[in-house]
């Protein structure tokens, strides 16, 4: 039988009390490989190492691409949430959006179908290969089928300068809550964000690659180049750095997972449960876009909320899903070397 998720959710440390080792982290391990329903960031499924912790269980999946270096930010996360459990909650579920990735509009209504009560719609856009008419035609979808929710469109930093005015020219009419990272870099998103106020367009920019991917998370704030930040526990290092930095940010926030299972959205859901204001539904929905997830009680909204219930893994389901000899052995070498940059900065 697996613990009982997050024992310890009441500490409020910044760091786990004890560091595992990579033996401990290695013994702990389960990596799993689960099919998706739509193709989202280019893959057709997603390889996810699950670690069966002692205070719950905890997810480390940072995409293949990522180095070591950033990878560990993730680990430190998945160890706080399986070694130290999660922070006291402050309410007892959170609203989430529905995620339609950059689907052709004719594919719209039936990734929305995967979504319960979609009153929030995140919207992929700036796709490599796929045009404005391409964009415009999804947003425009999914306001006609969806006409009362609110749309946010993400374009991955995808755009120019120029691009991104000529798209928020063409999308801004079919009513957007806010465009998030439409160029890339500090410098960028504050020049966009002022010609697009000069404009009197009124779209908010939201900033998260240049949040979770700068050496300063702050610098965004500090440069007055977002109007909201968007956050994910990973990257940052868990979900107390993740709470620091909203607090010191001084602007509002948006809580987003980064395509996990249901073990990985739940650490989302305590970082959204433990803010002290959340004002925008959180980007916690995508479990909807699995074929297959490693819980019977896969973690999905629920009249557009996620509640806080426990979260854990089923045995069958990992046996299922067990990724091949080869790709484990990638994840858990990978897992050993950023274990040991924990180590080491601890």
């Amino acid at each position: 039988m697996p613990p009982a998720p997050n024992r310890s959710a009441g500490r409020t440390a910044t760091r786990p009390i004890r560091w595992p080792d990579p033996d401990e982290l290695a013994a702990r391990a389960h990596v799993v490989t689960l099919p998706l329903r739509v193709r989202f960031r280019g893959v057709a499924e997603r390889e996810v190492l699950l670690l069966d912790g002692p205070a719950g269980w905890a997810e480390f999946s940072p995409f293949l691409e990522y180095d070591d270096a950033e990878a560990s930010a993730w680990l430190r996360c998945a160890v706080e949430a399986g070694w130290d459990g999660f922070p006291a909650p402050i309410r007892s579920s959170v609203p989430v959006n529905a995620t339609v990735p950059a689907v052709t509009a004719a594919d719209v209504e039936r990734v929305l179908a995967s979504f319960d009560a979609a009153h929030t719609v995140k919207i992929k856009v700036a796709e490599r290969g796929q045009t404005l008419r391409d964009d415009v035609a999804r947003v425009a979808e999914v306001r006609r089928l969806l006409p009362d929710a609110a749309l946010r469109i993400d374009a991955n930093a995808g755009w120019t300068h120029d691009e991104a005015l000529a798209a928020l020219e063409a999308i801004g009419p079919l009513g957007l809550q806010y465009a998030e990272q439409p160029v890339a870099g500090i410098h960028g998103l504050r020049e966009l964000r002022e010609e697009v106020r000069r404009r009197g367009w009124g779209i908010p920019i939201a900033a998260d690659e240049s949040v979770r991917k700068e050496s300063d998370p702050l610098a965004v704030a500090r440069a007055g180049a977002a109007d909201l930040i968007v956050i994910k526990a990973p990257p940052l290092g868990g979900i107390r750095r993740a709470l620091r930095i909203v607090a010191e940010a001084g602007l509002p926030a948006v809580v987003s997972s980064a395509l996990d299972s249901s073990v990985g959205t739940r650490a989302g859901a305590a970082l959204a449960a433990a803010l002290p204001e959340l004002p925008y539904a959180c980007g916690l929905g995508t479990v909807s876009l699995f074929e297959a997830d490693v819980c019977r009680n896969r973690y999905e909204a629920r009249g557009g909320q996620l509640d806080l219930r426990p979260v854990a893994p089923d045995p069958e389901l990992l046996e299922r899903h067990r990724a091949g000899r080869e790709r484990r052995d990638w994840w858990l070498a990978r897992l050993r070397r950023c274990g040991e940059l924990l180590v080491k900065d601890a």
